[in-house]
């Protein structure tokens, strides 16, 4: 791959820049003046520096457009938001850490409920073809200046069904460039050129392989299915730490559960939302006993019936407990109050609580208390 570039802010780690990763992005940048802005897919298996080379991308767009447009389709591992979603972003700083993640805001966002999307692929494809319509039509205007470049960030999961779904999304969307990042063990690799095709002339399409910036070891995946869980844990962390003031020492796992044991929660009446529960069946009668101590989205109903699957998410929320006798339920989330007003309905799906988050002596449980909350003074929603 001949020498390679450093890339990191400081007291980062730094991110292996190939010079075939330089080419590929400027080559993307450098898309003709009278041509619409680039859309950009990324894809290859697990742990090839998909995200790595995503964020590179951004920070090459960055100069020329101003604004770049990031479709996060990874529901296990996202670049910019929480484990469960997926969303688009309009990036508009230049990153200066490439290896490491953080929290950004979305444009929009829909709670897919799990970690992968083997759990209901028709809806992960609804979802993720509805944020790419919803950027055609707020962020890619042809005739007009604002237009933005769109990087679309794909999951490590490029066999069976997973490879089905890429295959459909890059049908659907038929994005001017795809780029192909390959790995040492070929068998894992995404097969080369237009494979989505079926041998179809793909026109002006422009096709990019480059290969991993690092060498996995005897061809196994560099990052094992417990890291990924530590990782979700981790950006689950950093998330409902935003419910405290910055100056707040939170530094553990501990810290953060007893500061949530404390904490005043919302106030939501049954009356004023609905609650959908996503990849499973709940009897009526248990809909709000199995919502204690469960990590919900936190969504605006769309006024479709039946729901679909793409309601607006504005974030997420912990089920700090029930109260049948008062017509209650306690939420505790970091969204901003003018926001979560909006808010008409709860999406339940298998994003579960860090077991960090609980394991507090002395307030061991403290999300599945549901006689204690009512005498707590609460915010009311």
């Amino acid at each position: 791959m001949g020498a390679t570039r450093e890339n990191a802010g400081a007291g980062a780690a730094a991110a292996i820049i190939p010079p075939s990763w330089e080419k590929a992005a400027e080559s993307i940048a450098r898309r003709g003046s009278t041509a619409p802005p680039p859309i950009a897919v990324i894809c290859g298996p697990k742990n090839s520096g998909k995200s790595t080379f995503s964020r590179y991308l951004i920070n090459t767009l960055l100069p020329r457009y101003k604004k770049v447009g990031y479709l996060d389709t990874d529901v296990g591992q996202p670049d910019f938001f929480l484990p469960g979603c997926l969303s688009i972003h309009v990036i508009d700083e230049y990153i200066s850490d490439l290896m490491n993640w953080r929290i950004k805001s979305p444009d929009r966002c829909y709670f897919f409920g799990d970690v992968s999307s083997k759990r209901d692929p028709q809806a992960y494809l609804g979802q993720v073809t509805s944020l790419y319509d919803y950027f055609l039509e707020e962020h890619y205007k042809f005739n007009e200046k604002e237009a933005l470049p769109l990087i679309i960030n794909t999951p490590g999961w490029v066999k069976g069904t997973g490879y089905d779904l890429l295959v459909e999304i890059l049908k659907y969307i038929g994005p001017t460039h795809v780029v192909q990042i390959r790995i040492s063990a070929e068998s894992k690799n995404l097969p080369t050129g237009a494979f989505w095709l079926d041998g179809e002339d793909y026109g002006l399409l422009d096709l990019i392989d480059i290969y991993s910036a690092r060498t996995d070891f005897n061809n196994q995946s560099v990052l094992t299915r417990k890291d990924a869980g530590t990782l979700r844990d981790r950006r689950l962390f950093e998330y409902f730490k935003l419910c405290f003031p910055s100056d707040l020492d939170i530094k553990a796992n501990r810290d953060l559960a007893f500061a949530l044991a404390s904490l005043c929660p919302y106030e939501v009446p049954f009356s004023r939302i609905k609650v959908k529960h996503l990849h499973c069946q709940v009897p009526n009668t248990e809909v709000f006993h199995s919502l204690n101590a469960t990590i919900v989205g936190l969504a605006i109903d769309s006024g479709e019936r039946p729901l679909s699957c793409t309601q607006q998410c504005v974030g997420l929320g912990i089920v700090r407990g029930i109260d049948i006798k008062k017509d209650r339920i306690y939420v505790l989330t970091p969204v901003p109050i003018h926001d979560l007003q909006k808010v008409d309905l709860l999406l339940q799906g298998f994003i579960e609580i860090p077991t960090g988050f609980l394991q507090v002596r002395r307030c061991l449980s403290p999300y599945m208390a549901t006689n204690v909350l009512h005498k707590l003074p609460v915010k009311d929603v």
